[in-house]
C-alpha cells in the first residue's frame, strides 16, 4: 500500500527544508508550493527523489490552491511571512499570505484531509510570573504575527482532522537557514562579535530545535487519531530561559563571549512567558536535541556561513 499524498506550502523555508527530507525517508510523496522570495536553493539534495515534487507559486493563488489541494491527503500549511520584525515590515504581505490565505485554504478542503498547522507560542503574549502557560491558558497575542496565527488556529481546531503545534522559538541549522531567532542570532553574535546588547533582558520565553518540530511533525502523523482536534506546546521543558540565562549558557561554549544590559531600547517581539509542553509529552514525544546540542551544533555552522541572507528581515 502506498503512503499518503503531502502538500507542504513554504516547504522550502527553515521549517520545511528539515521536514520535506524527513517525509520522503518515511515514504511520503510529497509535493512542495513555494514562492522562493529568500532565491534559497534549500531543497536542492532532494530533487533526485522520485517522489518529490517542487512547485514555484503563492499561497494567496486561489485557484492554484484548489488545484494542489484536490489529491492531497495531508497538508502542512508552513506558507508565512515569520516573525514580528517582518510583518511589521510589511503588514499588507503579512496579512494576505498568514491570515487570508490561511482561512481561504480551510474553506477548500474535505472533511477526510489531515492537517497538521504550526502556530506561535507568541500567542500567550505576556505571562504571569512563575505560573506555565498551557494549552487552557487564555491566548493574548501582542504582535500582528501572533494575533494571525491565533486566529487561524482557532479556524483550523474548528475542523475535526487538525492537530496544531504551538511552537517556542525554534533554533538550530537548516538547509534554508534563519540567522534572526534569538538563539541563532545571539550564538551567532557570539562566534563573531563576542558581545551582545540585551534589552529588556528579563524576558523569558521557550525554546525548540528545528530538528525536534519536524519530529513532533512525524508523531502527529503517526498518532493523528489520538491528537486530532486538539493543540499542543512545542518547546522544550528544561528550556524556559530569558535572554540573559540564554547569554550565560552561550558563554558555556563560548569563552570570552560578552552580554550588556541595556535600560533603554525594547524587543519588538514583547513576548515573556515561561510554558509547560507537558500535554504533548504525555502523548509520548520526547525532544531529542537539547539547548546545549543546539549551541554547539551552530557553532559548526557557522564556522561556515558568514552573511546576512539568511536572516528573514
Amino acid at each position: 500500500m502506498s503512503k499518503e499524498h503531502v502538500l507542504v506550502t513554504g516547504g522550502a523555508g527553515y521549517l520545511g527544508s528539515n521536514l520535506v527530507p524527513a517525509l520522503l525517508e518515511e515514504g511520503y510523496k510529497v509535493t512542495v508550493l513555494d514562492d522562493f522570495m529568500f532565491k534559497q536553493h534549500s531543497l536542492g539534495h532532494v530533487c533526485a527523489h522520485p517522489n518529490f515534487h517542487v512547485i514555484r507559486g503563492d499561497v494567496r493563488d486561489g485557484d492554484l490552491m484548489k488545484k494542489l489541494l484536490a489529491d492531497k491527503d495531508i497538508i502542512f500549511p508552513l506558507a508565512a511571512l515569520v516573525g514580528a520584525p517582518l510583518c511589521n515590515a510589511d503588514p499588507v504581505a503579512a496579512k494576505t499570505v498568514n491570515l487570508e490565505a490561511q482561512l481561504s485554504m480551510y474553506d477548500m478542503l474535505r472533511d477526510d484531509q489531515k492537517v497538521i498547522v504550526p502556530i506561535t507560542n507568541s500567542g500567550y503574549g505576556i505571562g504571569e510570573e512563575g505560573k506555565f502557560c498551557t494549552e487552557e491558558t487564555p491566548m493574548r497575542p501582542i504582535s500582528t504575527y501572533g494575533i494571525h496565527k491565533v486566529a487561524v488556529e482557532q479556524r483550523a481546531l474548528a475542523r475535526e482532522n487538525t492537530i496544531s503545534f504551538r511552537l517556542a522559538t525554534v533554533f538550530g541549522m537548516a538547509p534554508r537557514m534563519r540567522l534572526d531567532l534569538l538563539v541563532n542570532d545571539f550564538v551567532y553574535r557570539a562566534f563573531y562579535d563576542r558581545a551582545v546588547v540585551l534589552f529588556e533582558s528579563h524576558f523569558k520565553r521557550n525554546y525548540i530545535h528545528n530538528r525536534d518540530v519536524t519530529n513532533a511533525f512525524l508523531h502527529g502523523l503517526n498518532n493523528f487519531d489520538a491528537m486530532k482536534g486538539q493543540a499542543y506546546n512545542l518547546g522544550l521543558s528544561d528550556a524556559n530561559l530569558s535572554k540573559k540565562e540564554l547569554c550565560e549558557k552561550i558563554a558555556q561554549h563560548l569563552p570570552g563571549f560578552v552580554f550588556m544590559e541595556a535600560e533603554i531600547g525594547e524587543d519588538p517581539d514583547k513576548r515573556d512567558y515561561i510554558v509547560s509542553n507537558e500535554k504533548l509529552e504525555k502523548t509520548g514525544w520526547r525532544p531529542q536535541y537539547s539547548l546545549d546540542m543546539g549551541i554547539e551544533e551552530l557553532i559548526k555552522g557557522y564556522t561556515m556561513i558568514r552573511n546576512s541572507q539568511y536572516g528573514n528581515v
